[in-house]
């Protein structure tokens, strides 16, 4: 069911909200978060469908803020979205005009969820300093996506981190960096160098290559090519070396060894949904994430 609302305040929202729930039997004790999702021109309803695909691990209250269009009269649009339409959640989506979405505090303060968790999302805007914004101050887990803004904008948000931020890029490669230290648990030769085939301009590319730096602590290159996924990671011995390849296309990677063996496993290339749905799985601060985007290049 969607509800549109125009020229609202934001306790109306709230209020209408409550009424909602209370005529359908809609009840929030079920929901474990609210998830304030900044949405970026033309994203809302990509907004709407990753929240709806993540409320199926994560129920929770999501606001979804559209950019602010400075350029029209002061005022509040919004829409409540439950049932069918907000999946396992219930959406609320706020459309500031003028002056309006330049207090998104006291837009969204009426509509979170007594005594639980905030997390703060972007989707095609990636601020510098996350944690400093009007937004990020209110939410105890900040997730970024700068695969759009790019390696500039790692930069940024290492020159700016703060305990609890994060970016999904970050969980694009969890199952390359399982699959690599599950290779060290076995025993295996002093590595020497560490060569990454990937996109050198793709975020996901360069933290692989900072957490290898700071794990491993031997130099990181990047051999790039035009693709968006990672292809390789090749970590050098001594006269041997690792060999970690997917080919483009496919969800299934060959582990060369040292001693010869190949050996093919699953590697599948995640979705936005399924890094979303890691990343609200912690609430508290990733100092590993931390020490990976310290070494950004």
């Amino acid at each position: 069911m969607i509800i549109p609302l125009e020229s609202v305040t934001a306790a109306q929202v709230a209020n209408r909200l409550v009424q909602v729930r209370e005529e359908g039997g809609v009840v929030a004790l079920g929901r474990v978060m609210t998830l304030i999702i900044m949405a970026g021109p033309g994203l809302v309803e990509d907004a709407i469908t990753l929240s709806n695909n993540a409320s199926r691990a994560h129920p929770a209250r999501v606001i979804v803020i559209e950019v602010c269009r400075d350029d029209a009269a002061d005022g509040l649009d919004a829409q409540i979205r439950v049932g069918a339409d907000a999946g396992a959640s219930e959406v609320v989506v706020l459309r500031p005009r003028g002056q309006a979405g330049e207090e998104l505090d006291t837009l969204i303060t009426p509509l979170l969820l007594p005594d639980a968790p905030i997390v703060a999302l972007w989707l095609g805007l990636t601020p510098s300093d996350p944690a400093s914004s009007l937004v990020g101050k209110m939410a105890q887990r900040r997730i970024t996506d700068a695969v759009d803004a790019g390696v500039p904008a790692l930069r940024e948000l290492a020159a700016h981190y703060q305990p609890g931020d994060t970016d999904l890029s970050w969980a694009r490669i969890t199952l390359w960096r399982a699959l690599l230290a599950a290779q060290f648990d076995q025993p295996l030769p002093e590595p020497r160098s560490v060569t990454i085939t990937g996109n050198s301009e793709r975020p996901a590319t360069q933290l692989l290559a900072g957490w290898l730096r700071d794990r491993l602590g031997v130099p990181v290159e990047i051999e790039p090519i035009d693709a968006v996924e990672l292809r390789a990671v090749r970590v050098d011995f001594d006269g041997d070396h690792l060999l970690i390849e997917r080919e483009p296309g496919s969800w299934t990677a060959v582990i060369s060894r040292p001693s010869g063996l190949d050996q093919s496993t699953p590697l599948a290339v995640r979705t936005i949904a399924d890094c979303l749905m890691e990343d609200l799985r912690r609430l508290d601060a990733d100092p590993t994430y931390a020490r990976a985007l310290a070494t950004v290049r």
